[in-house]
């Protein structure tokens, strides 16, 4: 689905070409929907993240479409699960995660919608790059267990307000979000899920992640 299409609601595959690759896909739209938030997915994830595909079921049920891609294509990821090398290529997943905002920006409805980034683990650190690079466009930033330091050379560049959640028993994880929230002079939060672990695995902790994500996006992109 690389030429502009009609915005219907309900799960469709896509097809994003950036700069001569093509990456897969899937467009979760709910009715009326009121924004679009584009994941970007952490070290070794894909869009079929499991984590990930809850987070976009809640937003879409509070009225938020939910474009879930992945960020390297088949080859990279052969690659990657052999070298884990191309998931820690920050610079990389940035470039693509922009490519498939202007992607977004080209489809006749899509364009329409305010749009936002949940970045989790060094999905984060593309997302805040990303954002840095198209600051017209991306409206709210939302990291989860994320690396946020790994952007540290654009993180006083950021103006879309920025949520960084952190699990509570993620202790080494805490402590790189609170500097990259000293650093953030954008609207900005930080909150913790007590009990909750990197991967966010404890009863109720995803939930909480979707409920604190849902709120912020809902309060950052409709359009007015």
């Amino acid at each position: 689905m690389s030429a502009q299409h009609n915005l219907t609601a309900g799960t469709q595959p896509v097809r994003i070409a950036i700069d001569g690759i093509t990456l897969d896909g899937d467009l979760h739209v709910p009715h009326d929907a009121r924004g679009l938030v584009l994941f970007a997915h952490g070290s070794g994830s894909s869009r079929h993240s499991h984590r990930n595909r809850f987070v976009a079921e809640s937003l879409n049920g509070v009225g938020l479409a939910a474009l879930l891609f992945d960020l390297l294509t088949a080859d990279e990821e052969m690659v990657d699960r052999r070298t884990a090398q191309l998931r820690f290529d920050i610079r990389l997943l940035a470039d693509r995660l922009v490519g498939a905002t202007d992607w977004v920006c080209r489809q006749s409805d899509l364009s329409a919608l305010g749009l936002g980034y949940f970045g989790a683990s060094t999905g984060a650190a593309a997302a805040v790059f990303a954002a840095a690079e198209r600051p017209d466009l991306v409206r709210a930033v939302v990291s989860r267990g994320g690396r946020p330091d790994l952007a540290a050379p654009v993180l006083e560049e950021i103006v879309a307000p920025t949520l960084l959640i952190v699990g509570g028993n993620d202790v080494g994880v805490i402590e790189v979000n609170r500097l990259a929230y000293d650093r953030l002079n954008a609207e900005k939060r930080l909150a913790i899920v007590p009990g909750a672990t990197h991967l966010f695995e404890e009863p109720g902790a995803l939930e909480q992640v979707a409920e604190l994500a849902g709120e912020w996006f809902l309060s950052h992109l409709p359009t007015a």
